[in-house]
């Protein structure tokens, strides 16, 4: 004879069980979340980014400095609305120059640093040789690649590539001898060969390491192109620089580095943002969309 209760049991479907106190839950975060958690994220630097635009107009206002040392806010903003032309054409020049640069600069670093690991002689020998062109000031060679190339785009690009080539390098030798040596055993004893290794276990656990020397190098481009500008070009942020100070046209040149400023953290960004769509199981990923039952 069933009981009542033993044919509720047999008709109903059995609920899942509610996680204990203390476990985390992990759920996708939807857009809404993802909007206010860049929001949180990035009210600060807003924040001290609109103060120091209010301390600067405070300092002009008062007029504590002289107008052809430091131009206000409004005039260094109606520069560029008032010739925006001018600028675009010349941002496009330097961000042109930076891109291509950053992107040769990012094959190369991970195509050496890829060898290195796996060649400890060919470390040995290139990695000296690295150090000791990272530390020769690029503005000091940046006339010979002039001599050598040219008043074209070869001698900047050149330029920002030395520039942003070493934090990548760097980053990836890092990243690739980072991994865990029970995983590379691991991988051997099941059979594993040297490229199945490679792909499956040393680059991914290598890609965290990448993306941080990806962000230095991406600024340091912007640099790099600006440094070959400033040596010799008829176009470019550096170019707008250059005849600024020589004309004593603050205003100009206080956009033209603002504009450089801004062009370097959109890069930054765009690294950033990939570094999102790649690594979404990184530790630094891992509190987004996460609760907590307390």
């Amino acid at each position: 004879m069933v009981t009542h209760s033993q044919s509720e049991r047999a008709g109903s479907a059995p609920s899942p069980a509610s996680p204990p106190d203390g476990v985390v839950e992990r759920s996708r975060p939807g857009l809404g979340e993802r909007l206010a958690g860049f929001a949180e994220r990035s009210w600060r630097p807003f924040v001290l980014l609109a103060a120091i635009v209010v301390a600067w107009w405070a300092v002009t206002a008062a007029e504590l400095v002289e107008p052809y040392l430091v131009p206000s806010p409004g005039d260094t903003f109606d520069a560029i609305a008032s010739r925006p032309e001018y600028f675009w054409e010349h941002t496009w020049t330097t961000g042109y120059e930076t891109l291509l640069g950053f992107v040769i600069a990012a094959a190369i670093g991970v195509f050496a640093a890829v060898v290195m690991v796996n060649s400890p002689t060919v470390e040995k020998t290139l990695y000296p040789l690295l150090l000791f062109a990272q530390v020769i000031p690029k503005i000091a060679i940046a006339p010979l690649f002039v001599v050598w190339l040219g008043f074209g785009l070869g001698p900047k690009i050149v330029v920002a590539v030395l520039m942003a080539f070493f934090p990548v390098v760097i980053s990836m030798v890092t990243g690739l001898k980072s991994v865990d040596p029970e995983m590379l055993q691991l991988s051997a004893t099941m059979g594993a060969k040297r490229g199945q290794t490679f792909w499956k276990i040393r680059f991914p656990a290598s890609l965290p390491h990448l993306f941080s020397g990806l962000k230095v190098a991406a600024t340091m481009a912007v640099t790099g192109a600006v440094v070959g500008e400033f040596v010799g070009a008829d176009a470019g942020l550096g170019f707008v620089i250059l005849q600024a100070n020589g004309n004593l046209d603050t205003p100009v040149l206080f956009a033209g580095l603002l504009i450089m400023s801004l062009l370097g953290v959109l890069l930054f960004v765009l690294v950033e943002w990939l570094e999102y769509l790649v690594l979404p199981w990184h530790a630094s990923r891992r509190g987004e969309g996460t609760t907590t039952n307390l």
